[in-house]
């Protein structure tokens, strides 16, 4: 039985930010940060999944990463699907999901060259509690003025297609051989579980759900598998430690009581499942907390966003 408050682990990043509050202190005039990591606090064998903030002040590179199976002939454990929820936005941000338009290989070879992909990719407007998720194969960049809480599988495997004069290297074989060359998919809207829980993301690796309680109110987790929780709004006691914005846990096959602080609180929460827990949250107060997800199955899953989930859907949006 694990429950565990996350180490942070800081990376520079040319396109990153001098200043990373409400979500840490670490940043500094001299370095600019471009990624939070979160890691197991007893430094034990690598989880399944990775939970990562993002901070982007300049566009990243536009790239693609590969799934299971290719990532295997190189060597590699496993590929890279992710998902990604807006937890800030300056006025115009953007990212890039997909293609505009369908694509040959020869065609995408020629473009990653001449530097046209990035006049190719799905560039889509960005807002606070947007959701993209981004399948293996999928060619992808994040641009300026975000901050972007990412869940991914734990793969560090990168190809880039174009770097904006950054003069750092491409793999245009590779990512020719791995790219999706379709434009993405339209994808279902978050749905309420109950009350409490909207299911923001379901695959084959992870289902991410955002978790809202109200003020005052007693809950308990119940984490069956590998487990990442952040909080991004409010505070609470979870466990045995004390959160607030910006705070991140672990845990998996154990159970942890929260008691919601005045503010109430809003937790990120990934787990390594293909589908939601029943039993993930129990109220101890035992007050009525909306359907349980078996009762969806009779009356039907609503798809009603709160307010900071802007009501609209976009391509390669989940």
């Amino acid at each position: 039985m694990t429950f565990e408050h996350a180490d942070v682990r800081t990376s520079s990043k040319p396109w990153g930010s001098h200043d990373l509050r409400p979500w840490n202190r670490s940043g500094n005039s001299e370095t600019a940060i471009g990624e939070l990591s979160f890691d197991r606090a007893d430094q034990a064998a690598d989880p399944a999944l990775l939970l990562k903030l993002l901070f982007t002040k300049q566009k990243l590179s536009i790239q693609v990463h590969p799934d299971d199976a290719f990532a295997q002939t190189m060597g590699m454990a496993n590929g890279k699907t992710e998902a990604w929820y807006v937890l800030s936005a300056e006025d115009g941000a953007q990212v890039a999901i997909g293609l505009k338009q369908p694509l040959t290989q020869p065609e995408l070879r020629n473009a990653i060259a001449d530097g046209s992909i990035a006049d190719l990719v799905k560039w889509q407007a960005a807002e606070v509690g947007d959701v993209f998720f981004i399948p293996a194969g999928t060619i992808h960049a994040i641009g300026a003025g975000l901050v972007i809480a990412e869940i991914q599988q734990r793969s560090d495997t990168t190809f880039r297609l174009f770097d904006h004069g950054r003069s750092r290297e491409l793999h245009i074989d590779q990512a020719v051989e791995v790219a999706d060359l379709e434009p993405a998919k339209t994808d279902r809207m978050p749905i309420h579980l109950t009350v409490e829980r909207l299911k923001l993301v379901s695959c084959a690796f992870f289902v991410l759900e955002r978790i809202d309680l109200p003020p005052d109110a007693n809950w308990e987790l119940q984490a069956q598998r590998e487990t990442w929780g952040l909080v991004t709004a409010g505070d609470a006691t979870i466990g045995s430690m004390r959160a607030g914005v910006g705070d991140a846990f672990f845990a998996e096959a154990d159970r942890a009581v929260i008691n919601v602080g005045r503010n109430g609180l809003t937790i990120l929460l990934a787990y390594a499942d293909s589908a939601p827990q029943p039993g993930l949250l129990r109220d101890l107060d035992d007050r009525k907390s909306g359907l349980a997800i078996h009762d969806l199955v009779q009356v039907g899953a609503s798809s009603r966003k709160p307010a900071s989930l802007p009501l609209r859907s976009m391509e390669g949006h989940l």
